[in-house]
């Protein structure tokens, strides 16, 4: 009789044990088949430069007319630029720089933000991509735009021959169109490229090209040209160029405002000195 409660007692042992190992076998593989997140990798950047001191002095004296004929102290100031007041310089920074000549007042800022992710499945160029997309799309233009808006404007540009199809705006006769992509005509049109010899076209020097996705220039880039901004002086442009380099985004503003209203500012110039200017900062981020 004690034999029989024995083996019953053996039996449950063995059975228990069995279960529990297939317990944690189960625990095992469950652990093991459940989906893991490989982290993201991080972006290039980790710090960003000093902003006033991105400009080299030489480009400033270019950039700036009349700024090296300043007295000491005064040329001194003006190149040392004025930082953007910021809260975290390892995220975004900021200088600026202006000039008043005899004939026009020039100024200058460049921006540097670098971007992080805090979503360990989207990495920071991903991310910064995206916040340089909301920045392209802001400006009235897409590098993905679909045909519908290249279109509306060729109606206005029916002399174009170029920009037939295409999202980007390669035509000067579109250059009326506003920052924003609205079709309404800009006040100051004569400055962006128009064509339609309205009175005040033949005085701008140089004819400036629209805004435009631009190649070649970090891993994205755009130029926003403005002619004529609300609030600003009637002969006011303004020049942006924004480019993404891995998770940084850097903007590049140039403006001038000459000192007679009858005076019209050298859009293109403008626009390749910004450019130019883009391109110098772009390269130094590589190194």
């Amino acid at each position: 009789m004690a034999y029989v409660p024995g083996v019953a007692l053996l039996a449950a042992l063995v059975v228990g044990c069995s279960a529990g190992a297939d317990g944690n076998a189960n625990g095992a593989d469950s652990k093991a088949g459940s989906p893991t997140v490989t982290p993201a990798p991080p972006g290039k950047y980790l710090t960003l430069p000093a902003p006033c001191r991105a400009v080299p002095r030489s480009t400033l004296k270019d950039l700036l007319p009349g700024a090296a004929e300043l007295p000491g102290e005064q040329q001194d100031k003006v190149f040392r630029g004025s930082a953007a007041v910021t809260y975290d310089t390892d995220r975004k920074v900021g200088c600026s720089w202006k000039s008043d000549a005899p004939s026009a007042t020039r100024s200058l800022s460049v921006d540097f933000e670098r971007v992080v992710s805090y979503d360990p499945a989207v990495s920071d160029d991903d991310r910064a991509d995206t916040v340089y997309a909301k920045k392209e799309k802001a400006a009235g233009l897409s590098s993905s735009t679909p045909p519908g808006p290249p279109d509306e404007k060729d109606k206005k540009g029916e002399k174009s021959e170029t920009s037939e199809g295409s999202g980007k705006a390669e035509d000067p006769a579109d250059a009326d169109t506003d920052a924003t992509g609205s079709a309404e005509p800009s006040p100051s049109e004569s400055s962006g490229g128009s064509t339609d010899g309205t009175p005040g076209s033949s005085s701008s020097p140089e004819e400036a090209l629209p805004s435009r996705i631009l190649d070649n220039l970090g891993d994205a880039a755009f130029l926003q040209d403005l002619p004529k901004q609300a609030g600003s002086p009637a002969q006011h442009h303004t020049v942006s160029v924004v480019f993404r380099t891995s998770n940084v985004v850097v903007t590049v503003r140039y403006a001038e405002q000459p000192a007679l209203i009858t005076q019209v500012p050298d859009g293109r110039e403008l626009q390749e000195k910004a450019q130019a200017l883009a391109r110098k900062l772009a390269e130094t981020l590589s190194e």
